[in-house]
């Protein structure tokens, strides 16, 4: 009678709580790979590689280079805050030779403003020998005069 007992006994564990030991099949197992799972976050952290690229200290220099129309032309250099040169007066050779050296868009542009300067002191050189034609014209007159 006995095993009838246990039997019944048994039959009614099953029955009145099947559900509780599948709960704690489930907690069990999920406790543990959480605990694996930290254990193994550590090492899944890839450390980026070293990169081989050299490190370049950048340097802030301005340079300005500044024109008239008569073809006058100077540089400012600053170094960061600090000003290194100013007004230093450049030529215009120096100048063309320079920006044909860094682009040919820089030497375009550059290039308009110095024949700009050309065609003028062609035209004010124009006038100035006119002028001077005048002066020897009139110089003679004088002369012939005596």
């Amino acid at each position: 009678m006995q095993a009838d007992t246990l039997v019944e006994q048994e039959d009614r564990v099953d029955a009145v709580a099947p559900a509780e030991p599948v709960q704690q099949e489930e907690e069990a197992p999920a406790a543990p790979p959480k605990q694996e799972e930290a254990p193994a976050a550590k090492p899944a952290k890839p450390r980026a590689p070293k990169s081989t690229v050299k490190k370049t200290r950048t340097v802030e220099l301005t340079l300005t280079v500044t024109g008239t129309a008569d073809g006058e032309w100077q540089a400012d250099l600053v170094h960061g805050t600090k000003r290194v040169v100013q007004g230093l007066a450049i030529s215009a050779a120096a100048v063309s030779k320079a920006a044909k050296e860094l682009h040919e868009d820089i030497a375009g542009g550059i290039e308009e403003v110095i024949e700009a300067a050309r065609s003028q002191h062609r035209t004010r050189m124009e006038e100035l020998e006119a002028e001077l034609a005048k002066v020897k014209a009139a110089l003679a007159e004088l002369s012939d005069d005596e």
